[in-house]
């Protein structure tokens, strides 16, 4: 399947350019199985190439960034703190979070919302995520959209400037984003045992 959606990434890119690479950012914010090791390196490929621009497609990635990162943000916005809060005090216990931890939560990311944009835009499988405490906590929309802009940049150029590098061996990209993406879910997982123990010990 995974092969299928590559293929159907190159086709779009291919057809449609730079506007091509915006609507597949949108849809790879708000769908992560669209992977971006794809769709970000294979534009710098195309650009490369000789159809297209560079500078072009990382400004399209990133249009396509803000759109997609809004999008979230809306849905979360609309949810709401209020109703956040009584589900955590509904089904909460299922997933050993108390209405406590969740104020923990909040005020941590009111003292570090924008680290956590900005920061959270860079790093695979919270780049997406992080749009949605920021609507929850319903940042203010001017900050948020400039932090994901600036943290989208950086991550679009680099992906975007190694496929244009790399030319028609774009594809190498793709194992380092893999070798991340797994220190990533490495760090969560010791973050959510190290939760668990600490929850267990309080409990004792």
């Amino acid at each position: 399947m995974l092969n299928d959606v590559a293929t159907w990434v190159q086709d779009v890119i291919e057809r449609l350019g730079a506007v091509g690479v915006a609507l597949l950012v949108i849809l790879e914010n708000v769908f992560p199985p669209i992977p971006s090791e794809i769709v970000l390196p294979f534009a710098g490929f195309v650009a490369q190439r000789g159809d297209g621009s560079v500078v072009v497609m990382i400004v399209a990635a990133t249009l396509g960034a803000v759109v997609g990162a809004l999008v979230l943000y809306a849905v979360a916005a609309l949810i709401g703190p209020a109703r956040l809060a009584m589900f955590i005090g509904r089904f909460g216990r299922w997933f050993g979070v108390k209405p406590a931890d969740l104020v923990r939560a909040e005020a941590w990311f009111d003292r570090h919302a924008v680290a956590a944009v900005l920061l959270g835009r860079c790093v695979p499988l919270i780049r997406s995520v992080v749009s949605i405490p920021a609507g929850f906590r319903r940042m203010r929309l001017v900050s948020f959209v400039v932090y994901t802009a600036v943290g989208s940049a950086i991550w679009n150029t680099a992906l975007i400037g190694a496929g244009a590098i790399l030319g028609d061996q774009w594809e190498r990209v793709e194992p380092y984003i893999a070798t991340l993406q797994w220190v990533v879910i490495g760090l969560m997982t010791v973050f959510v045992v190290r939760f668990a123990i600490s929850k267990m010990r309080r409990r004792a």
